[in-house]
């Protein structure tokens, strides 16, 4: 199998070793799944079913950030606990990954049930000398760490641009540096907190992971992914701060989900040009939005419309329609290799509607990209 690695920039060949350990950037679950999250959530799902196949047992974590800004904020809106809007968004996740034939995840621990850890990291940071305090708030010092931007490739200039941009406040002056990111935040009024030695206060965002992935799947971790936008900052810090203080690889491989369009746009919460699951949920059958939205490559951006449904829909409708039998096996293989040549969604849907064309089953190449067929009943013709 060869699979694209952001680090490095190439095509590595990825040869599993017993169990194969998949780290993933879940939601922040202030709003509900979107196309853009489905094509995530997919990917992955997509890759896990491949690894399977082959006899290799995985396990895929994906984190919950349960404490946030924007679920503070978005709680506060509509007047009811954090933790109610959290367990509501969590559970039509769920509801939606469940209906889209997506694989339970390994383990999906919350940011909050790993307070003692982040705590412990923050005190290993500032004992390394890569960590600082100021007034109760904890932040790395990139410039302690001459591989900062190694992963994302990035210069100083876009990389403070995006952290602007991200949520990463490059103009804090409580700062030793503009890129200097949080691992321990100082309480606000009126938000939750959790005792720390430099006080009150609660987790930053990348820490988080990196800390759940760790404790989870173990030091090094063969896969870690999430949608392009995390690459900068999220991935970029999660692994400085990683290496720095634990001494460990962290990743093998880095994959990143492009970015899903629509009206021209990057699909956001911030924008609004969003179709979400579980609206399309009660008009299309979820085989077809989970073809729909997993159909182009992952690297690539594509841009969403409902056309694209439709079209999935009468996809589904001629491979269930095709039953004879006797090529089966060849397009399972050659959809199999499709998959290894860096999860090629399009040439493995290509080949399994050209099957389909010609009269032939495919069942089990459908199976593999986690679409069930219904098949037609002999006695209805």
């Amino acid at each position: 199998m060869q699979l694209y690695d952001s680090g490095s920039d190439k095509l590595v060949e990825f040869v599993p070793d017993g169990v194969v350990t998949i780290y993933t950037c879940g939601i922040t679950p202030y709003d509900s799944t979107h196309i853009g999250h489905a094509a995530v959530f997919l990917t992955f799902d997509i890759l896990q079913r491949r690894l399977r196949s082959l006899g290799h047992e995985t396990r895929l974590v994906r984190n919950v950030t349960d404490i946030d800004d924007d679920i503070l904020r978005k709680a506060k809106e509509i007047g009811i606990d954090y933790r109610e809007l959290v367990n509501s968004e969590t559970h039509k996740l769920n509801e939606d990954l469940k209906a889209l034939n997506v694989l339970e995840s390994w383990s999906e621990p919350l940011a909050t049930s790993a307070i003692a850890e982040i705590v412990e990291f923050s005190s290993k940071a500032i004992e390394s000398g890569h960590g600082y305090e100021v007034d109760g708030t904890v932040f790395f010092d990139t410039s302690k760490w001459e591989e900062f931007g190694s992963l994302s490739g990035y210069s100083e200039k876009e990389m403070l641009a995006l952290a602007a941009e991200r949520g990463g406040f490059p103009d804090d002056e409580r700062k030793r540096n503009p890129l200097d990111f949080i691992l321990w935040q100082a309480a606000k009024p009126g938000e939750p907190t959790w005792e720390s030695p430099w006080g009150p206060g609660r987790p930053g965002w990348h820490i988080e992971c990196s800390v759940l992935a760790q404790r989870e799947l173990g030091n090094t971790i063969d896969i870690h992914g999430g949608g392009a936008d995390l690459l900068f900052p999220h991935h970029e810090c999660e692994l400085a701060q990683t290496k720095a203080v634990t001494g460990n690889d962290f990743v093998n491989i880095w994959m990143h989900q492009a970015m899903v369009r629509m009206d021209g746009e990057k699909m956001s919460k911030s924008l609004g040009n969003m179709d979400f699951v579980g609206e399309l949920r009660e008009s299309y059958d979820p085989r077809a939005i989970r073809l729909a939205s997993s159909r182009n490559h992952y690297r690539q951006e594509w841009d969403w419309d409902r056309t694209l449904l439709e079209q999935s829909v009468a996809d589904i409708k001629l491979w269930e329609q095709a039953s004879n039998p006797d090529k089966e096996d060849e397009l399972y293989d050659v959809v199999g290799a499709h998959l290894d040549n860096d999860l090629d969604m399009p040439a493995a849907v290509a080949a399994i509607v050209a099957q389909a064309e010609q009269g032939y089953s495919v069942s089990k190449a459908a199976d593999l990209i986690g679409i069930a067929l219904t098949q037609p009943n002999p006695q209805n013709g």
